[in-house]
């Protein structure tokens, strides 16, 4: 009995020790395999790329940024290596660190607050520091900076940033205020003191306001040219102190007050270490949702790391109070949680639908925050190209995220399809021809403007579609047979000659000029060639197929897509990373590894998959090369779902085609709590068949209500 009562009272010991141990450590079950520097070095290697990097090229790979943010953060604070031109402005080969800015996304904007520790700084500002000295994780950056002798460690809140500098020299320090710069145009900008400890200012171009706190008292601000594009601002400390110096910065995109609040709601009294773990959890949570057994480590690390960066935009843009910079630059406080648009000419592909099925809060905010935009100015917004906002709100209502004004979204979004001067460009030329036309230049090259007419009305058939589907789930019969009618316009940029998607004239003859492996930014085609546009059509590939003359047709144009050599001498930035005739390094044709399954041949999708998964993510001598343009996520999204063996091939369709995953076990974790696990059979990659619940099922797709009711999917192989 006393033994008995001895052991109990050991085993009470060892619970309440390990519970007291968790609480001062920060747990990395999933989070330890994330690197955050994936993607922020560039590809030079030409075999990937398929040319010679002309001289002063950098490839625009990756773009990423290794700093600290929470999921879809408006604060995202993070070094920078310089200013201009620099997608993230952190880029690993380079030696100097200019600033930690503290909004971020990796398209030559933002880039806003720049500070710098300082100590008997130069002439030029910046310090040379290595990578041996610098460490990562989520919601965590550090780096010794070997010209200042400062030892600087970042962490982050959803709308503040916590820098800590620790100083070898404890005289004369200083921070740099370097408000001139960003990367996105700065025009005015200011800077005051408030008491001993705390600054207040403003930046322009992106409109930020900031207030911050030291823990360190300020013996002056110096301020050269404030507002110019000359000037910067240095903060003294006072001399006395020997501890770290610690400063809490708050963002709003609203007001000083508003940036002052969100930092006492957020961080106030509260540690480095507890915001820094606090922000660890908040990722830990997140990937969590998706746990993998099996595969190699590189590929658990590849998978968790392209998790997270899926997870980094759109950003949060309303404050703790509620209020909001509108489109229209009105403070409003309307009840939402207000986000920027989604990179949506990128995105709307996967990595929308990855936040819809782990984020369906966010999802609904960002919808709401859309239709606010669409409300004032008489149109959804789009990013970059094409009405994809379409797929991404069809796609997300479809699969049971309604609690938003469905109908008023839904008007917005037939205006968008009908109405000339808004989202769509051209759309009166759509719906009269069928087609965008684009003009006869007798010699092309990659830079000549046009109206990427083959691209626009490809995507705007695709957008039709995607409008067609709310308008059948809300009744309008009528809509909906004219935007399933117009959603077969791909079929009019087809040419039966050459069997490709090609420019057509006003008179509605094909462009002569015509060279199927020649990119153009926006002449025919939207960064990309015929070969890459010419298997678009996710909504009626049956339709496609029959273009091609049917399946072995089409099975072989596709051979002759991963095959045809690219030329090295056709050279468009972006348009990288080449798998014969296809682009892993663009987003035009990522849906067409996937094309092999509509003519019954799943093992020829899964080859090229594979080798992509395999070959063009972590790449080059430290495995920090991704294969093109992290594009807000998008590019992760592609392998977070291709590794998990589901992916969306129709964003806007709530169903997913399933593939051979590289892992032997997947639990994803619903947000109506059910498990939807996924498991692989067999040691090969070819895929036999598929079970759902043990029933094996027909065709290669299963439906997104697996999600709701909790299912088991195996993947059977040989």
């Amino acid at each position: 009995m006393r033994n008995s009562a001895k052991s109990i009272l050991n085993i009470i010991l060892i619970v309440l020790l390990a519970s007291t141990t968790s609480k001062g450590q920060t747990i990395s079950t999933y989070t330890k395999y994330v690197n955050t520097f994936i993607g922020s070095e560039g590809v030079t290697d030409p075999k990937i790329l398929g040319y010679e990097l002309p001289k002063g090229w950098r490839a625009w790979s990756g773009l990423t940024f290794p700093g600290s943010s929470l999921p879809n953060a408006m604060v995202q604070l993070s070094p920078m290596t310089k200013f201009q031109p620099a997608g993230a402005g952190y880029e690993y080969e380079d030696s100097v660190i200019v600033g930690f800015t503290h909004t971020n996304k990796g398209h030559w904007n933002l880039g806003n607050i720049p500070i710098l520790p300082l100590s008997n700084p130069g002439a030029q500002f910046g310090s040379r520091f290595t990578h041996k000295k610098e460490s990562a994780s989520p919601g965590f950056y550090q780096v010794y900076l070997d010209d200042y002798h400062v030892n600087v460690s970042l962490t982050s809140t959803l709308r503040c940033g916590y820098h800590r500098y620790e100083y070898k020299n404890n005289i004369d320090r200083q921070i740099l205020f370097d408000l001139s710069k960003a990367l996105s145009h700065v025009s005015t900008w200011k800077i005051e003191q408030v008491g001993e400890f705390a600054l207040q200012g403003f930046q322009s171009g992106e409109n930020v306001y900031f207030y911050a706190v030291l823990n360190t008292k300020i013996e002056k601000l110096e301020k050269k040219d404030e507002g110019q594009h000359t000037g910067f601002a240095i903060v003294h400390l006072a001399n006395g102190s020997t501890g770290p110096v610690e400063l809490k910065i708050g963002l709003s995109f609203v007001s000083v007050e508003n940036a002052k609040q969100n930092l006492e709601k957020e961080i106030g009294n509260k540690t480095f270490e507890v915001i820094r773990k606090k922000a660890n959890q908040k990722w830990e949570t997140l990937l969590s949702s998706i746990q993998v057994k099996g595969g190699t480590y590189k590929q658990r690390q590849m998978f968790y790391s392209c998790f997270y960066r899926s997870f980094l935009w759109p950003a949060l843009r309303s404050d703790v109070n509620g209020e909001f910079t509108d489109i229209k630059k009105n403070v409003v406080k309307t009840g939402i949680t207000y986000y920027t648009e989604p990179s949506l000419w990128d995105t709307y592909r996967n990595k929308d639908v990855l936040l819809e099925l782990i984020s369906p809060d966010v999802t609904l905010n960002v919808i709401k925050s859309l239709k606010d935009k669409g409300d004032k100015t008489g149109f959804i917004p789009t990013f970059f190209h094409g009405d994809h906002a379409a797929s991404s709100i069809a796609g997300a209502y479809l699969r049971g995220i309604d609690n938003f004004d469905i109908k008023g979204t839904y008007q917005l979004l037939l205006r968008n399809a009908n109405v000339e001067g808004g989202t769509r460009p051209f759309i009166v030329e759509y719906i009269k021809k069928g087609y965008i036309a684009d003009p006869d230049i007798a010699n092309p090259n990659v830079e000549t403007k046009g109206k990427a007419g083959v691209s626009k009305t490809l995507e705007y058939a695709y957008d039709d579609y995607s409008v067609a589907q709310i308008a059948k789930k809300l009744g309008d019969t009528a809509n909906y047979k004219i935007l399933m009618a117009r959603s077969k316009n791909y079929k009019n940029v087809f040419d039966p000659s050459t069997k490709f998607m090609r420019g057509r004239l006003e008179n509605g003859e094909w462009i002569k000029n015509f060279n199927p492996q020649y990119p153009y930014y926006e002449y025919m085609y939207r960064e990309a060639n015929a070969w890459q546009v010419s298997f678009f059509a996710p909504h009626d590939m049956p339709g496609l197929i029959k273009l091609y003359g049917g399946s072995k047709n089409f099975e072989a144009k596709l051979d002759s897509f991963f095959t045809t050599p690219w030329n090295p001498n056709y050279i468009a930035r972006n348009v990288e990373t080449m798998i014969g005739q296809y682009c892993q390094g663009n987003q035009p044709d990522h849906e067409a590894p996937f094309a092999y399954y509509f003519v019954g041949k799943p093992w020829k999708s899964q080859k090229i998959i594979d080798y992509i998964l395999n070959n063009l993510y972590g790449i080059g001598e430290r495995g920090l090369e991704l294969s093109g343009m992290d594009d807000a996520g998008e590019m992760s999204a592609w392998y977070v779902f291709s590794a998990l063996g589901l992916y969306p091939f129709s964003a806007t369709d709530p169903e997913y085609i399933v593939t051979v995953p590289l892992f032997d076990e997947v639990k994803w974790k619903t947000n109506t709590g059910k498990i939807l696990t996924i498991t692989k059979s067999g040691k090969g990659r070819t895929l036999t068949s598929i079970k759902v619940n043990g029933k094996e099922i027909k065709g290669y797709f299963v439906p997104n209500n697996l999600f709701h009711s909790g299912s088991k999917i195996e993947v059977i192989t040989k």
